[in-house]
């Protein structure tokens, strides 16, 4: 990428620690198998936090890994909920 990359952070509250880090473990496999020679990711936890680092070549890559990650962490909290709905005691 060049000295003209884009770039945006977005941040994910959780209720709990506990639920951000079964989320994050999930979507971090992620990283590296979704990254190109277009656009690179971070991910980082901290307590019921997850902050997602995107740099991209262009806006249109940037928008492309920005909707994936969108979708993942998505994904990623519902699974999450549907599961503490079938677990018995959580």
């Amino acid at each position: 990428m060049t000295a003209g990359d884009h770039r945006t952070t977005l941040t994910f509250s959780y209720d709990d620690a506990t639920t951000a880090g079964v989320v994050a473990a999930a979507v971090d496999q992620e990283v590296g198998e979704i990254d190109d020679d277009r656009s690179r990711t971070t991910i980082e936890r901290t307590d019921a936090t997850i902050t997602v680092e995107i740099e991209a070549a262009d806006v249109i890559a940037l928008r492309a890994a920005v909707n994936t990650w969108l979708g993942l962490l998505g994904v990623g909290g519902a699974t999450n909920e549907t599961a503490d709905v079938f677990t018995p005691g959580a």
